[in-house]
């Protein structure tokens, strides 16, 4: 095993080990299966349904990396989905972005309401469960997407999914702009029993924007886990959608750029070099804190504080893997990068102190473990494809295959 093929390793089996033990573990609970939202104190009690959609999927990863057995993980993911069918608080399938991890039902204390979003990340988790176990896992998973009513969250005067819905069932927000939402038209026109037309995929904006030499379809802000998310399970490599569009060359070249905005802003920002790089949504020194990079839309207002996250390059692996390695192997030379469960969230060097999170957040960490094993396997790329769902949904988009492949796999 190499150098990098170590850090890889290193990396993953401490991302899965969040997911595995950051969990309710407790098969009498009605919240068994929950994964918190991050680790570290405030969030001990606070459960994330995305951060369940990445645990399902690690799952598997889990399994075939020899971390657990087969059977301890068939276990686990039996006993989460039977939480998320018959105990956790939802409407119309959607379920709520944050919840107890105790009584599975949404968390009190702010306000919160079905994500639309969130639920899909969680959906594609059980998918890819229902793909790997077969039998009642199969069917619990059919059951919790089989009740999404998709129509609900659908705009009819835009053609465009809402971003939420408020107590009295009112939509507000858009997905009106080319962001991390691929992954929901596939779903929403999968279904087999609320399907929406093909159309909505069509009526999203595609803005087109330039940095230095690349010109590409940037999501609003910037953040790398916009281009990230929706290829975590879907292989957008082998598929070029009705327009000819390459979403996956798109992720290619926004890594670039977020790496290259970094290099081009190193006499800003102490934090950024050709090896520390990667703006996207995470902790920070005052909270969670939403770094991208250029360009961006119209009215879009980016304030960059030089806070970098190791997910950034780790969850885009399979889009500029030299680049990626070089980042990983500084990261290996910063002790206080690293914590139980690999790579801690982000860090900033600005201040006369520097600082570095104390915490992992589940989605980040979610996305670096997809990430690495689809570069290392394909696990997850292929379980998602197998299902029936996802290959019609393909299919009504309009997408269709490449004749070849657009990237050029490195021996592992």
């Amino acid at each position: 095993m190499t150098k990098g093929q170590k850090l890889l390793e290193r990396e993953a089996k401490g991302s899965f080990d969040f997911f595995w033990k950051e969990v309710n573990d407790d098969p009498a609970s009605d919240g068994y299966g929950l994964i918190r939202d991050h680790s570290g104190k405030g969030g001990e009690h606070v459960a994330s349904i995305a951060s369940n959609g990445f645990g399902l999927s690690a799952i598997p990863i889990g399994i075939e990396r020899g971390w657990i057995t087969y059977e301890e993980g068939k276990e686990r993911t039996l006993g989460t989905l039977k939480t998320f069918y018959h105990q956790v608080e939802h409407r119309d399938g959607f379920f709520y972005h944050f919840l107890n991890m105790e009584t599975a039902q949404k968390n009190e204390g702010f306000y919160d309401c079905p994500s639309i979003i969130d639920t899909a990340i969680l959906l594609n988790g059980a998918i890819v469960a229902r793909e790997y176990f077969g039998g009642e896992i199969a069917e619990l998973a059919d059951s919790i997407y089989d009740r999404v009513n998709w129509h609900v969250y659908v705009n009819e005067d835009t053609n465009q999914f809402y971003m939420g819905l408020d107590d009295d069932g009112k939509g507000f927000g858009a997905w009106d702009m080319y962001a991390e939402q691929l992954m929901l038209y596939f779903l929403a026109a999968g279904s087999r029993t609320y399907p929406v037309s093909p159309d909505l995929y069509r009526d999203f904006e595609r803005f087109e924007g330039t940095y230095g030499d690349f010109t590409f379809y940037p999501s609003p802000g910037g953040q790398l886990f916009t281009h990230q998310y929706s290829h975590a399970w879907f292989d957008f490599e082998n598929w070029l959608d009705p327009d000819g569009i390459d979403w996956f060359e798109n992720s290619v070249k926004a890594t670039l750029v977020n790496r290259q905005y970094c290099i081009d802003h190193q006499n800003d920002f102490k934090t950024y070099s050709s090896e520390s790089w990667g703006l996207t949504a995470c902790d920070g020194p005052t909270g969670y804190t939403l770094a991208g990079a250029p360009p961006y839309y119209p009215a879009v207002t980016v304030q960059n504080d030089g806070t970098v996250s190791p997910s950034g390059p780790a969850g885009s692996v399979v889009f500029a893997k030299d680049e990626v390695m070089e980042s990983l192997e500084y990261f290996a030379t910063v002790d206080e990068l690293w914590g139980p469960y690999g790579l801690q969230d982000s860090y900033n060097l600005e201040k006369a102190e520097p600082w570095y999170s104390d915490k992992v957040i589940g989605i980040n960490k979610g996305v670096t473990l997809l990430m690495i094993e689809n570069d290392h396997s394909g696990l997850i790329w292929n379980l998602y494809l197998k299902n029936e769902q996802i290959q019609h949904a393909a299919e009504k988009l309009g997408f269709t295959k490449k004749h070849s492949r657009s990237r050029r796999r490195e021996n592992n």
